[in-house]
């Protein structure tokens, strides 16, 4: 048993106190120490919050024998009857949160709200106190400039290296060996275009250089098929075996993890150093390898890497978990913007598909990350082509009729079925990987995978190239320059092509090109479902949008030569105007291609920004809303939960979906812990427990925290202490004062006078790490309501009373078991 398997075996046997849900981790998995985060939630603005921080968090540490400065010393024993003594507080290492944890939203937030007001409260005193204020106040967006900058100058490094090490497969360039086969040919000869490569006298394929004259043959077809393989092979399993060795955590598209994140879950070492070299390494040589993968999700998770290392050179953020969410809110939005090249598509899908709570100051400073780290990515111009993503189209000005609606809803259609169905197969897929002995071989996997993608993804032109250079190829409209493959149309010359004039009967080329994609579209799809998922990092945009525009580049050949054929018919008659081509095949990939992805993700607003920034075409927005929306709709009709949600639920990853409702009627007595059948809640008395007692308690329990009541005969509740606290606060106590096993441990403000005896311990003292106004409900709350305090809320648990008595309490992992419970049945 691996490292996190039993970390993650203790967890699982967590009771009722966690926040946590079960995760099913694969074994290769190890733990690391990097610590990363959620995202806030709503703040609290309850007086008693802020009073009881300040207690906890700004307690000072001094021997049993000196007095604290509290409201408790003030009152006079002589008259009470009561004696006081040194509370026992905590220290800053009390407040970091263990592996597969929750963070506390209303603690972290009223933290920062305390350090604000003492920032604030400084800032009218000397310079050097206005100073530091003003620099706490610009923290913020120096950060998420130093991130920009940093995903900027790193996402140019991987989309430099990703083609070059991809066109290895097919050769070398001989001059300048760091230039890719498309800037080798275009650097020398100023007249050669990408796809007549073959003439390029400076890019030197395989057979070449092994000394070949020959330029055709059943040699030299063998000898690129197997080196085509070979390398791929290679890179992945360079990719896999780093990932296996070095980091874990970056093998996957790493979005559902990143949206868990934002939710508040802790996963240690999953935005580490480590993380981040694997991941942006093994990007480059999966991509590389020619497996059906992309590099635009893993993207994300780079950006939020760097967001999360840069944080810790930031008090503000490194101290608190909640405040580090939007930080990363801000990191995600940048990571889709130099995956996409388009800022406020990045922004929009932070909103709606990453970030679990987006204030208005994340979006300002999330559009301003975006911005920069696009700024970025156009200064190094990876592509050589002045724009940031490698299919770029500066589209044709062709309008859109309203007939045409008809077959872009139908791709949209098309797009939720596959949507559905690849989600489908894809969760089985992962489900028999973690069920059987699959599992235990993920190199091994990654190698059949890759053998089987090269062997038959190179008899075929249309798979053998990447799929960023065949999304480019499909929705490009025909010039005349172009007249092979789909752009081979019969009586076709340059003045026609050259006046829109693309309209006409399809050639040999075309028949068999259609032939070609059908066979690439029936291989994607089914390579792709194997592919996500396998252990390196693959994303799974590009796959999609290439699907997507395959299907989309063959409907509309089919409708060009519809209307083509029936030109006289009411509805083609605006279609076929003498000064235009019929239909443009290549807006009906673009359409496709949305709508694929669409069907995929459940994303809408963020990917028709998206794909409007790809394209630069604004009148073909209403095309584009009309198909995703139509995608979504067929999708959300056969599956509920889009890619991510549906790993997400995978994984059982503690994860409430902002999206969702909750539609049963039940109430809180229902979902709280302990049930009749469970056995009673572990619960702290106020002052009838000693040091030795409480020891033993925590031996035996492995709950993460204990409500404190009056008595066990009373159950009337006093508050709330976490395992943790309350672990450092008694090692506080052995070193720093007498403490005898003994000892009587006082959880109230008082203690009896006579206890304080000669002949007795000294009793100690744990008022400071109470939280005397824990969240509480009555049993006859209706989960609806618990349902949103955990989400809108950030909730770590609540208390369950009756008339003032304890009866049981509810976390999120209670919540998750009970909706699975009344889905199922």
């Amino acid at each position: 048993m691996s490292e996190r398997d039993a970390l993650l075996l203790n967890y699982l046997m967590d009771d009722e106190e966690e926040l946590n849900s079960d995760l099913t981790v694969d074994s290769q998995s190890v733990t690391y120490n990097t610590t990363i985060s959620g995202d806030p939630l709503q703040a609290p603005s309850s007086r008693s919050v802020s009073l009881r921080l300040s207690d906890r968090e700004h307690a000072v540490h001094e021997g049993c024998s000196s007095r604290a400065s509290t409201d408790d010393d003030m009152v006079d024993p002589s008259t009470t009857g009561y004696a006081t003594d040194q509370d026992e507080s905590l220290d800053e290492g009390a407040n970091h949160y263990s592996d597969f944890h929750t963070i506390d939203w209303l603690k972290d937030i009223a933290k920062d709200r305390l350090r604000h007001r003492s920032i604030i409260k400084k800032r009218k005193g000397t310079i050097p106190n206005k100073l530091s204020s003003a620099c706490d106040a610009a923290s913020g967006w120096l950060i998420v400039f130093l991130i920009a900058v940093s995903v900027g100058g790193v996402a140019g490094v991987i989309d430099i290296a990703a083609p070059w090490f991809s066109d290895l497969k097919l050769g070398i360039c001989k001059d300048s060996f760091w230039l890719n086969r498309e800037q080798c040919c275009w650097d020398n000869e100023n007249n050669t275009r990408f796809d007549d490569s073959e003439s390029c006298s400076q890019w030197a394929t395989w057979p070449i250089l092994f000394g070949i004259d020959s330029v055709n043959g059943p040699g030299v077809y063998l000898l690129e098929y197997v080196m085509y393989c070979t390398i791929g092979v290679l890179f992945a399993l360079s990719a896999a075996v780093a990932v296996k060795i070095f980091a874990p955590y970056a093998c996957g598209s790493g979005i559902p993890e990143i949206k868990t994140i934002l939710s508040g879950f802790v996963i240690h070492g999953y935005l580490g150093k480590w993380t981040l070299l694997i991941k942006s390494t093994g990007l480059m040589l999966a991509v590389a390898s020619g497996l059906s993968l992309g590099k635009e999700g893993p993207l994300v998770h780079v950006a939020c890497c760097l967001g999360n290392i840069l944080s810790y050179f930031f008090p503000k953020y490194r101290n608190n978990e909640a405040k580090k969410r939007e930080v990363l809110s801000a990191s995600a939005a940048a990571g889709v913007s130099v995956a996409f090249g388009a800022p406020v598509g990045g922004v929009l899908f932070s909103l709606e598909e990453a970030s679990y709570y987006f204030p208005m100051k994340t979006l300002w400073r999330s559009f301003f990350s975006a911005l920069v780290a696009a700024f970025v990515l156009r200064s190094i111009n990876p592509f050589g082509n002045k724009h940031l993503v490698m299919f770029n189209i500066n589209y044709y000005q062709r309008p859109w009729y309203f007939i045409e609606l008809v077959p872009f809803m139908g791709l949209g259609a098309l797009g939720g079925l596959f949507g559905a169905l690849f989600i489908k197969c894809n969760i089985l897929w992962c489900k028999l990987r973690k069920t059987s002995r699959l599992g235990n071989y993920p190199i091994a996997e990654v190698l059949v995978i890759a053998l089987l993608t090269g062997l038959l993804a190179y008899p075929n032109p249309y798979t053998r190239k990447s799929a960023s250079e065949l999304i480019r190829e499909l929705i490009a409209a025909c010039s005349h320059e172009s007249s092979e493959g789909i752009c081979d149309y019969v009586n076709r010359t340059a003045e026609t092509a050259h006046r829109g004039l693309s309209s006409s009967a399809i050639g040999p080329g075309i028949q068999t090109a259609l032939w070609q994609l059908s066979l690439a579209l029936v291989f994607k799809v089914i390579i792709t479902i194997f592919t996500f998922g396998i252990k390196v990092p693959a994303g799974l945009f590009i796959p999609s949008l290439c699907i997507g525009a395959i299907t989309g580049r063959m409907v509309g050949i089919g409708i060009e030569q519809l209307a083509l054929a029936n030109q006289n018919l009411l509805i083609f008659e605006n279609l076929c105007r003498s000064d235009q081509s019929c239909v443009e095949p290549g807006l009906y990939a673009m359409i496709g291609a949305a709508a694929a992805l669409g069907g995929v993700t459940k994303m809408t607003v963020s990917l028709v920004v998206i794909m409007f920034e790809l394209t630069g075409g604004l009148q073909y927005i209403v095309p584009l809303m009309a198909a995703i929306m139509t995608s979504k709709w067929v999708a959300d009709s056969i599956v509920s939960e889009g890619i991510y949600d549906a790993h997400i639920t995978l994984n059982n990853y503690p994860f409430l979906d902002n999206k969702e409702e909750f539609t049963h009627t039940s109430i809180a007595a229902d979902c709280m812990v302990p049930q009749h059948h469970d056995p009673p809640l572990a619960v702290l008395t106020q002052n009838s427990m000693t040091v030795a007692s409480i020891e033993k308690f925590l031996k035996v329990t492995k709950v993460k925290g204990f409500p404190v009541v009056i008595s066990k005969e009373s159950q009337h509740l006093v508050g709330y202490v976490e395992r943790r606290d309350l672990r450092v606060a008694l090692d506080n106590a052995r070193k720093r004062c007498t403490v005898m096993p003994e000892s009587r441990v006082y959880f109230t403000p008082q203690y009896p006078a006579d206890m304080h005896t000669s002949d007795q311990p000294s009793p100690l003292r744990l008022r400071k790490i109470v939280d005397l106004a824990p969240i509480t409900i009555t049993d006859q709350t209706p989960m609806e309501t618990v349902y949103e305090m955990f989400r809108k809320l950030g909730l770590r648990y609540t208390l369950v009373t009756h008339n003032g008595r304890l009866l049981g309490i509810i976390t999120k992992k209670d919540i998750l078991r009970h909706v699975a419970s009344l889905e199922n049945g």
